[in-house]
């Protein structure tokens, strides 16, 4: 990279610093940005005034509001670390001429992999066995101890993109039969050997899991609740490794309370981070039929490595004034029209 085409001085502000991102942070100071680097739940007013000359911003978490880009005279690009964009006003940067980009295959077999992983350990009773051998140094062959195979069952996806087809593929390697559901997958994209449902109330019934890839927007936001809870088997688990605000989290937890459903394994949830006291899904740490997971199943060695130089790519773009790189195919990415260039995903 020809370090004379950046500005003399410029400035990056990057949110949610437990993300640790130590490639990108060390790159730019050589680059010789003034970076500021701020904390999850850096208050809002904190925010807008380290944006105010701030040149290129990225986040992964952190809400970016109309408000924030208002004053943010000289922003060039936002660089989402990652693959969702819901956190940002999309709108609101495009009106302003701020390029707005995500990461977004980065770790696609790696989310697959921990998904899978998860729904493994319910089958496989991972979570009282481990409990069991740490407090009492053995199990015997009880029947409270009693798995199940994976091989023969029905698993329900609900979304059928990349990670989805991921999913589909480990699941028939274990020779499940797999169902799916996704209004925008066009046929002549369907995976071989996933059969298509056309609503949630047709798959969800004849599923032994369940398991949600798909994006979050105003359609998809608490598309699992009350209802479709209620149409899952009383013996079917539920994997969520996408959005917590997929679902109707409080119908969630009512469901496995009430054994609606034999169990959940959750790596995302409405309100990150997740506390054993005082947050609305507290009550899920006592249960022995639900595995959580801290928002880590894309944190892989090999994931962060594509995210970082990803991220680095994206960030000289919007420096040396080039265009930047939007390779999703998320509409509201794609409506942009200033300073972004279009590329179909590999």
């Amino acid at each position: 990279m020809d370090l004379s085409r950046l500005p003399a001085s410029f400035k990056v502000v990057r949110t949610d610093r437990e993300l640790e991102m130590s490639m990108v942070d060390e790159a730019l100071r050589q680059w010789g940005a003034q970076l500021v680097i701020l904390p999850d739940g850096t208050p809002a007013d904190v925010l807008t005034r380290e944006l105010a000359d701030a040149d290129v911003l990225l986040m992964c978490y952190a809400k970016i509001t109309r408000s924030m880009l208002q004053g943010a005279t000289r922003l060039k690009a936002i660089v989402k670390y990652g693959v969702g964009i819901d956190a940002i006003d999309i709108d609101a940067a495009r009106e302003r001429g701020i390029a707005v980009v995500n990461v977004p295959a980065y770790a696609e077999e790696t989310v697959a992999e921990g998904a899978f992983s998860l729904l493994m350990g319910l089958f496989k009773r991972f979570k009282p066995l481990q409990h069991a051998m740490q407090t009492q140094g053995w199990a015997w062959p009880e029947s409270r101890w009693l798995a199940q195979d994976l091989a023969g069952k029905t698993l329900g996806l609900v979304g059928c993109g990349r990670i989805g087809r991921s999913m589909a593929r480990m699941a028939g390697a274990f020779r499940m039969q797999v169902l799916a559901y996704d209004p925008h997958v066009p046929q002549s994209h369907w995976p071989a050997g996933v059969q298509r449902c056309d609503s949630l109330a047709q798959m969800l019934p004849q599923c032994d899991a369940v398991s949600l890839h798909c994006v979050l927007n105003a359609q998809t936001r608490s598309l699992i609740g009350e209802r479709e809870l209620a149409l899952m088997k009383n013996s079917a688990f539920f994997v969520n490794v996408s959005r917590g605000e997929l679902v109707d989290e409080a119908a969630l937890v009512a469901a496995l309370q009430g054994g609606l459903i034999a169990g959940a394994a959750l790596d995302v949830f409405g309100q990150e981070p997740l506390a054993l006291q005082g947050h609305p899904m507290s009550a899920l740490f006592g249960m022995d039929n639900v595995l959580l997971w801290p928002h880590l199943t894309f944190y892989t060695r090999e994931a962060m490595q594509r995210l970082e130089d990803e991220t680095l790519q994206r960030c000289w773009e919007a420096l040396a004034g080039e265009p930047l790189t939007v390779s999703s195919m998320d509409p509201r990415l794609r409506a942009q029209t200033h300073g972004v260039r279009f590329v179909d995903p590999p």
